[in-house]
């Protein structure tokens, strides 16, 4: 049987009027694809309109085949158990209740063939590296996860599920470099439709598809991730010599009229000199007057409209050049001497130190605790690392958590940030957020409607801008939920960063692009260790 998704003339826009597709029509087949687009163009959306966890205004989604999905936004669920998180939850209670005894049909229905699915779940979280402890492991909560735990044991639900329509929205978030391995080898041998909502190129180049979300509409591109960087460049090159051209054109239309403007004014003159002189009958000096009107308003006409055609050729030509708006990021001014003292660890064997600016990679596999160290660090209330005590740390730092919980859901944008930086103005803090691409009447949105995205630029701001701002930064998986536009900016930002920076991830390339001078490993359940960068960062 086939499988497919269809959407027709997709109307949806937010309860404050913004809109997000109108008449949005698109279509995916069997096969990988890769949904790409700036943050906010409406890629999480349009998979959750086709779930049916949001309603069009108006048009249709026909989705042939069972779904599956997995939420980027699922670690901030913290309460979900495990058991959901795999979509296995309904089948335990089934089984659970004909163990007690309730023989019904709707039991056995429910549970089906999978008399053995908590085996098989508890097998496929160990086959992803989560080895789940208590006596009942699959009721533990997403509280008690990591961000990359959690993603892996949604991921492995849909692996025991093969639904087939699969939709991900940024699988690879939080994922420790195993982990990606084993995803990797899952979308190559996935059936079936999979969409796949990512900014990891590694991931993109696995699919058979580019999907480019792109003011409100829609665009497919054959190959994967390399190919439509090609395609999209060789296009836009085209696209800039056509506007070189056509603004040669204007220029020779302006100049043009401008010519017959003035060959007019002459002959004006030239016939105000003869009637002036009446060397000739007056009622031909007339027509004459009228014959050279008619025709200099025909010329100017003709001029005028080749030079708006020419104008008009200019705008088609220019609106098929990408200037994409981009976050423009200025950090404060947070120089940190060298010989400063920052960050001071009491490990198991010694004492760690961070002085100056220096710049650390927290590595590990999902789940060793570089999530843990950054929250005691920061001071989290909760926090509590085994084997590391914070012994000294700066006054002034600034942490992003990789689950974006910083901000409070029920207030506005502006609030937000008004709460991280009390001095400043409504004013000012409109215009600094502008400068993260949040405008108008979206700072006045509680935060809980916003995009990862938005999301992520929101706390991002509550951040960059607190007063006074930060010399030590700690980021958690800053790359998660950003497209490779934004990420390429956040990195030119951190790379001008004077102050101490921490960064947990798993993004290589980004982590190499920043300056990086010291890596950390974390060991499960152990203290940051020094170790050597990875191969390709040496690279």
């Amino acid at each position: 049987m086939s499988h497919s998704i269809v959407c027709s003339d997709l109307v949806f826009e937010w309860p404050d009027g913004t809109a997000v597709f109108s008449g949005l029509n698109a279509a995916f087949d069997s096969g990988r694809t890769g949904l790409i687009g700036l943050n906010g163009s409406g890629k999480s959306t349009l998979l959750k309109l086709i779930t049916g966890e949001l309603s069009p205004a108006s048009g249709g989604v026909r989705v042939d085949g069972d779904t599956g999905y997995l939420d980027q936004g699922l670690t901030l669920d913290t309460g979900q158990t495990v058991a959901e998180l795999l979509g296995i939850a309904r089948t335990r209670a089934a089984l659970r209740a004909i163990e007690a005894g309730d023989a019904s049909e709707a039991n056995f229905s429910a549970v089906g063939d999978d008399w053995d699915i908590e085996e098989r779940a508890t097998a496929e979280l160990e086959r992803f590296g989560i080895a789940l402890g208590g006596p009942e492991p699959l009721d533990r909560t997403v509280a008690s996860l990591s961000g990359g735990e959690a993603i892996l044991a949604a991921l492995a639900g849909l692996i025991l599920r093969r639904p087939p329509v699969t939709l991900l929205d940024e699988p690879t978030n939080n994922l420790d470099a195993r982990a990606r391995g084993l995803l990797y080898e899952a979308v190559d041998a996935w059936r079936g439709v999979l969409v796949i909502v990512s900014h990891d190129r590694e991931l993109l180049e696995r699919v058979d598809r580019i999907a480019e979300l792109r003011d409100g509409g829609i665009r497919v591109w054959g190959g994967n991730y390399s190919s439509y960087a090609e395609q999209l460049a060789t296009e836009q090159e085209a696209a800039q010599r056509a506007v070189r051209a056509a603004e040669t054109d204007v220029r020779k239309e302006k100049r043009q009229l401008i010519e017959a403007r003035t060959k007019l004014d002459r002959r004006a003159r030239y016939g105000r000199k003869m009637n002036e002189s009446k060397r000739e009958p007056k009622v031909v000096m007339n027509q004459r007057k009228r014959d050279a009107q008619v025709s200099a308003a025909k010329h100017r006409i003709m001029q005028a409209g080749k030079l708006e055609d020419a104008e008009q050729a200019l705008a088609e030509s220019e609106s098929a050049v990408r200037d994409d708006d981009r976050i423009r990021i200025r950090l404060p001014d947070t120089a940190v001497p060298a010989g400063r003292t920052v960050l001071e660890l009491d490990g198991p064997q010694d004492r760690i130190h961070v002085r100056g600016p220096e710049r650390i990679a927290l590595t590990g596999d999902n789940g060793s605790g570089k999530t843990t160290l950054l929250r005691a660090v920061a001071g989290a209330a909760s926090a509590r690392h085994a084997a590391v005590s914070v012994v000294r740390v700066a006054d002034r730092v600034g942490y992003l958590p990789q689950r974006l919980d910083i901000l409070d859901d029920a207030v506005s944008v502006l609030d937000n940030v008004r709460a991280a930086a009390p001095e400043a103005t409504p004013h000012e803090v409109r215009a600094n957020l502008a400068r993260f691409l949040i405008r108008g009447d979206r700072v006045e949105d509680p935060a809980g409607v916003l995009s990862g995205g938005e999301r992520f630029r929101v706390s991002l701001a509550c951040l960059l801008l607190a007063d006074p701002p930060p010399q030590l930064l700690l980021l958690d998986e800053p790359t998660n939920n950003l497209d490779l536009h934004s990420s390429a900016r956040l990195t030119e930002a951190l790379s001008a960063y004077r102050g101490a920076l921490i960064v947990a991830g798993h993004d290589t390339a980004f982590l190499a692009e920043i300056g990086i001078t010291r890596w950390w490993r974390m060991e499960r359940g152990g203290a940051p260790v020094e170790s050597d960068p990875p191969p390709e960062a040496e690279g």
